[in-house]
């Protein structure tokens, strides 16, 4: 026997589809190519993803403009850090997957377990965490290796085009809105709230109680904020003054919170609110943030948001959420090409 029990009735190849960066860098592009399947060790899973979701973070990361380490200087040409598929390798030591179950991989691959930030709930500021598609392969990749401790359990009744994007999206924002300490009845702004962290904000806002205004541009944005439960849409280009639009849905005081999540807007996110104006910011969802999260779209209360592409037109998806063109999220299905 060795360490790794193989699914029986499923034959994992040798190579898959993966969507690669080339020429990492502000010309960067992306191809579909064959890269080889890796092999898990005795505490990993290795799973066949279904789906990936397409994040703006993916498109710094390739541009290589975040003032950080390079996916290239750890060896990493596969972006990506929300999938979701189905267990096929368990190692040895794996006590909490089994074969063919639902797992999802999130923006952080691992954490050391020990330190002060693990033990606190902070676990994604870990000084040793591992950084999914930057640091190891990313999600753009079918198949890939999670230590079993860090993957995400899905529950039944989640489609995997919902769970993807709260690999990332929707528990940052889940985040965002615990450490706010704002309650039910509390205004809300989302600037950029017509993109996928935005979108699943909407929805998790009103969730908890809380009134969400959009501040975004575009029909088709308008039209999906509105339908995911935002009381006030305000397009910041067919508005002469946006914040003192907001200021007067917003009972004529203004929000009590801003939750920004597009970089543009922050120069002006604090126009939108009213009083006692204090800052803070949140980097990912932790693995307990993301199964809140996942509760949400259980009970029913985080809906698809998202347009899906076959893994052929992956390149295509990431072009369009480059220009900024996207409305919610993209989501790619590794199982479909046209």
């Amino acid at each position: 026997m060795g360490d790794i029990t193989p699914v029986p009735q499923e034959i994992i190849p040798a190579f898959c589809k993966a969507g690669v960066v080339v020429n990492e860098g502000p010309d960067f592009h992306v191809e579909v190519q064959m890269v080889p399947v890796p092999e898990p060790g005795p505490d990993d899973i290795l799973i066949r993803l279904k789906f990936t979701g397409l994040c703006s973070s993916d498109i710094h990361l390739m541009q290589g403009d975040l003032g950080m380490s390079t996916m290239s200087s750890y060896g990493v040409r596969s972006p990506g850090h929300e999938g979701v598929g189905v267990v096929v390798k368990v190692g040895a030591n794996v006590k909490n997957f089994k074969l063919g179950d639902r797992a999802g991989i999130k923006p952080i691959n691992n954490t050391c377990g020990s330190c002060t930030m693990c033990w606190d709930d902070k676990e994604t500021y870990c000084a040793d965490a591992i950084h999914t598609g930057l640091m190891t392969s990313g999600t753009y990749q079918q198949y890939l290796v999670s230590p079993a401790r860090y993957a995400s359990p899905i529950p039944d009744g989640i489609p995997d085009e919902i769970a993807a994007p709260i690999m990332c999206s929707a528990s940052t924002i889940y985040r965002s809105l615990i450490e706010s300490n704002l309650r039910a009845g509390s205004w809300v702004v989302f600037p950029g709230g017509g993109g996928g962290v935005g979108i699943q904000g909407v929805q998790l806002a009103k969730a908890m109680g809380m009134r969400p205004i959009v501040v975004d541009t575009g029909a088709s944005k308008r039209e999906l904020s509105l339908k995911m439960g935002a009381e006030a849409f305000v397009d910041f280009i067919e508005t002469d003054d946006p914040a003192k639009a907001v200021i007067n849905i917003a009972d004529g005081v203004g929000a009590h919170g801003v939750f920004v999540t597009a970089p543009a807007a922050y120069k002006t996110a604090i126009s939108f609110v009213g009083k006692r104006v204090g800052s803070m910011g949140t980097l990912v969802g932790s693995r307990s943030d993301t199964a809140a999260a996942l509760d949400f779209a259980r009970r029913g209360m985080l809906h698809q948001i998202c347009e899906i592409y076959p893994v052929n037109r992956l390149p295509e998806g990431v072009g369009k959420l480059r220009r900024g063109e996207v409305a919610g999220r993209i989501v790619v299905n590794f199982d479909w090409e046209e």
